[in-house]
């Protein structure tokens, strides 16, 4: 069965199509993975997730404008706030995987139904989102952070949770255009997204003088507009014409459940991964402020690595789904693993020119006049280096992780990815960071490496996690899935 990469200009040439996606036949009739195919779909999602660093750059520069306390409270949260929206937001999660197969299996109405069926799952979900919302001190108060830096953190955490739930309806349609193959669009609806950010932090932070609340709401705001420019697009006539877009809005409550089947465990897997790093990062700014700023930076500049090698993850995600729609599981294989290779190659190689630059990048996120500024940025060039060195190890746990989810294995790498983030990882990070008398818990080691010793835990983490993900990969159990 034929499928190819991008969106055909009609059924016809759907039809006239004998390649499957990224692939080339060489004079000899040998089949090779093109690698051109794979990087025109990757380079686009590539350029997307760079647009999210700049994203997340500008928000930091913004928290930088505030105060070093501002920065380490959002530091301190923002993995926690991801967590939520990913558990929250599973039907969302979900559609790229299913479009990629329908797509593949030429079910355009299917397609377009797992938008609406995500959009209704988040309609229903708002509200629990701003329960979690309002919860913020009750979440926030058992980690023991410095009285001024909570108090920060709460006024950022009930804009910017209650509101995810439009967060999670972009990711929706975004999936949709990923999934078949259009990232370009995914592109232009991030820069809207990342310009109206932009101008909304200045009007609400500063001009408004909303604070580090105004941040949150800035983000709704610009996600909100990007859900609406990314409907107009789904409701364009192509898109009703082949997927049938109009029509397939109703709700079916088959179809949710299906959806949350299958989108619940993908969203567990990375809030598994995230919520370690949610209470890693916590540790940090437990430690003080420079120690809590030194990571929230290393954490963002990483993202030139980590993002863009999510971009290229995600190119696995719709290549792998695909090839499974057109029956091609062999074949699906066979471009996971080229995947794979590029998103350990990319982010391995970026994290190191990070580390070299890290003394000319750090300062530009601090305010000069701040006490702790020098300090966070000393530790923060440190940290870079630890971080630079797990990056193979996160590229093939990006790989191999969004590889699986195209084929719809989910529940499997969320049964391995917890156990190793929650019994792991935070552990280690805990007793390699604090010093006796300064932790949660007083049953660990302490050794008290500092901010040192829990990257280093990262590391360690990453390893494991990447490895793992890439043996059940390989283990090719997946090729035994039929959604």
């Amino acid at each position: 069965m034929a499928v190819v990469t991008s969106l055909p200009a009609s059924d016809s040439a759907v039809r006239a199509s004998a390649l499957l996606p990224a692939q080339r036949i060489d004079a000899a009739g040998h089949s090779h993975v093109d690698q051109r195919r794979v990087l025109a779909l990757a380079l686009p999602l590539m350029a997307n997730s760079a647009v999210q660093i700049v994203l997340s750059l500008t928000d930091m520069w913004f928290m930088g404008r505030i105060s070093t306390k501002a920065l380490a409270a959002v530091g301190a949260v923002q993995w926690l706030v991801m967590v939520i929206v990913l558990v929250l937001g599973g039907a969302g999660t979900a559609v790229q995987t299913l479009v990629a197969q329908s797509f593949g299996a030429r079910r355009y109405s299917r397609a377009g139904q797992a938008v609406w069926t995500a959009l209704w799952a988040m309609a229903c979900a708002a509200p629990l989102f701003i329960l979690a919302g309002s919860a913020s001190h009750l979440i926030l108060a058992p980690f023991g952070f410095d009285p001024a830096v909570e108090e920060l953190a709460s006024a950022f955490w009930y804009p910017r949770v209650g509101g995810a739930c439009v967060g999670a309806a972009v990711w929706a349609l975004l999936g949709f255009f990923n999934g078949i193959g259009r990232p370009r669009i995914t592109l232009v609806i991030s820069i809207l997204t990342t310009v109206a950010n932009a101008l909304l932090n200045q009007l609400f932070i500063f001009r408004m003088g909303w604070g580090i609340a105004g941040s949150a709401w800035a983000t709704n705001v610009a996600q909100l507009l990007g859900v609406l420019f990314a409907l107009a697009i789904f409701l364009r006539p192509h898109y009703r014409r082949v997927y049938r877009s109009h029509l397939t809005w109703r709700p079916h409550a088959g179809r949710l459940m299906q959806q949350l089947r299958l989108g619940i465990p993908m969203g567990l897997t990375p809030a598994a991964d995230l919520l370690g790093f949610a209470i890693f990062q916590m540790m940090q700014t437990r430690l003080g402020t420079a120690d809590g700023a030194a990571t929230q930076m290393v954490v963002i500049l990483t993202s030139l690595a980590y993002m863009p090698g999510y971009g290229i993850a995600q190119a696995g995600t719709t290549l792998v789904g695909q090839s499974i729609g057109a029956g091609a599981r062999g074949w699906a294989l066979r471009v996971g693993n080229r995947t794979i290779l590029l998103a350990a190659l990319y982010m391995g190689g970026i994290g190191f020119f990070v580390a070299l630059s890290g003394g000319w990048l750090l300062p530009f996120f601090t305010a000069a006049h701040d006490a702790d500024a020098g300090a966070a940025v000393a530790l923060g060039s440190k940290l870079l280096w630890l971080a630079a060195c797990y990056q193979f190890f996160d590229g093939l746990n990006l790989g191999s992780g969004m590889c699986l989810r195209g084929a719809g294995d989910v529940r499997v790498p969320a049964l391995l990815v917890l156990p190793v983030s929650l019994l792991l990882f935070v552990p280690l990070a805990h007793a390699l960071t604090f010093a006796p008398g300064q932790g949660w818990v007083h049953f660990l080691p302490q050794f008290g490496y500092g901010a040192v010793g829990g990257w280093v835990a990262v590391l360690v983490y990453m390893m494991v996690l990447g490895c793992t993900l890439f043996l059940r990969w390989r283990s090719r159990a997946w090729q035994q899935i039929r959604l």
